[in-house]
């Protein structure tokens, strides 16, 4: 039976933190004023922009609501407006973290930039701005920012890395001068960064003990020094409305449940953490039940009809995942004897034979004839587009996917036997495995480097489905 959706009009305040480059104070800056109002008794709908894990757990952390994500290389535009307003329909602000700086895109026309996806919702931009050793220099770089490209709308500038009361005077002076923005408050030089960090940028919240205590550290410290009032009430002058369908499932473009009485295995844990919520959801709307299992603790999986294994850093709970024996036999012999697999980059990891990590050699599950060795750069960084030029389990010769990696390990085969398994993608765009192949499949696994997002590929969650269900129905 389709399903019947009515529409609505919303009125979202949101805002856009950005920066002139990376490492700004953006997400130190977003996580603590979604802390903030969230101790305030508001409630926080955040979305992170671009392909991002972390900052986004950080940020679901922050507000105790999940953490959305907006990818202008991923989504149409519609999309991206659309998810905004329903997902923050009842919410009292909308916080967006960028990423890198304000206008940096994927080519000189800024493409897929912050202020391209902010031109596109219509919400205004709030600037952190790095202001070590600099005063009225400051002020030159906002006014850059403001001319730089038409149809932003800046709704205030917050101060980073500021000395003394001295410093803090001469810089607001100079930009509430020259550019008329308001100076909303500031973060003061800290000896030590509050956040955990790690190559990838945070160490993922799951992986920390105590996230709490940073971000009340946080909301403490931004309470004392910023506007918080005058920024929600900035957000809310400029609040923008939009008519969207009042069920989530037209987001996904879903009408029924064809797959309703699937039981799904998803490994979530310290090494497999990353999971856009849009691809879970994805998976529950279509009729699905997720059954979460930790690849870490449990001696046992129960019944399932397929399994998705999501990235992370397995390579940092290598010895823990060595130790659960008890786990990966069980998982290679439901393998053996025909569970569909979909695996993403650490998943991909977890089913090869072993992971060469500081020195030493960890066991995996062995259901792949890989190796994979952990390199001090990344391997594969970016967006991706793979051509499907072979059928998988899942995905048929013919499709293209979009996507994103970054993965610091280099796979290694380690026999040319069994014959059986292919590369099933082309990749167009991206790293991927060694001479441009992607999409290791061997019978019923699929295992690739790229991250798929279910509001990008609409059609994922559905296709893995099928693969999933024409297993079960072989079973029965």
């Amino acid at each position: 039976m389709k399903n019947k959706t009515t529409k609505e009009t919303h009125k979202v305040p949101a805002f856009t933190v950005a920066a002139l480059r990376g490492g700004s104070g953006k997400t130190i800056l977003s996580l603590g004023l979604a802390r903030a109002f969230h101790q305030m008794g508001k409630r926080v709908c955040c979305f992170k922009k671009g392909p991002d894990y972390i900052d986004a757990a950080w940020l679901a952390c922050a507000s105790s609501n999940p953490c959305y994500n907006l990818d202008p290389f991923l989504m149409d535009e519609e999309t991206i407006r659309d998810s905004l307003h329903l997902r923050a329909k009842d919410a009292d602000i909308a916080i967006i973290e960028g990423n890198r700086g304000l206008f940096d895109g994927m080519d000189v026309k800024g493409t897929s930039s912050t202020s391209r996806l902010c031109s596109t919702l219509k919400v205004p931009v709030l600037l952190v701005v790095d202001c070590t050793k600099s005063t009225r220099t400051v002020a030159a770089m906002v006014l850059g920012c403001m001319r730089f490209e038409q149809g932003l709308d800046f709704m205030g500038v917050v101060l980073n890395r500021v000395g003394g009361s001295r410093h803090i005077k001469v810089v607001t002076e100079a930009i509430e001068t020259y550019t008329g923005l308001p100076v909303l408050g500031f973060i003061p030089r800290m000896k030590e960064d509050p956040l955990p960090m790690r190559h990838l940028g945070l160490t993922p919240a799951d992986e920390f003990t105590g996230p709490s205590r940073a971000l009340d550290f946080l909301a403490t410290l931004l309470r004392k020094n910023i506007d918080i009032d005058k920024i929600l009430n900035l957000a809310s002058q400029r609040a923008v409305t939009r008519v969207v369908n009042r069920d989530v499932r037209a987001l996904f473009e879903i009408e029924d449940q064809p797959f309703t009485g699937l039981r799904i295995g998803v490994i979530r844990d310290a090494a497999f953490q990353f999971y856009y919520p849009e691809n879970l959801e994805a998976i529950k709307l279509l009729g699905a039940k997720l059954l979460f299992l930790n690849a870490l603790s449990d001696n046992s999986i129960p019944p399932i009809d397929g399994i998705y294994i999501g990235g992370g850093f397995p390579e940092t709970q290598a010895r823990q995942l060595e130790e659960n024996s008890k786990f990966r036999t069980q998982l290679l012999s439901l393998i053996d004897q025909g569970l569909p697999v979909y695996a993403e980059c650490g998943g991909l990891m977890y089913l090869g034979q072993n992971i060469l990590w500081q020195g030493r050699k960890f066991q995996m599950v062995r259901a792949l004839p890989l190796d994979f060795e952990m390199k001090r750069r990344p391997a594969g960084h970016g967006y991706t587009a793979l051509d499907f030029v072979d059928d998988s389990p899942f995905y048929k010769k013919g499709a293209r996917v979009k996507g994103h990696e970054f993965h610091y390990s280099l796979p290694i085969l380690k026999a040319r036997q069994p014959t059986h398994y292919k590369f099933v993608c082309k990749v167009i765009r991206g790293s991927g495995f060694p001479g441009a192949q992607e999409g290791f499949a061997l019978k019923n696994i699929f295992s690739t480097y790229t991250h798929i997002h279910a509001l990008g590929q609409k059609e994922w969650a559905s296709t893995f489905l099928r693969g999933v269900s024409r297993y079960s129905e072989g079973q029965k």
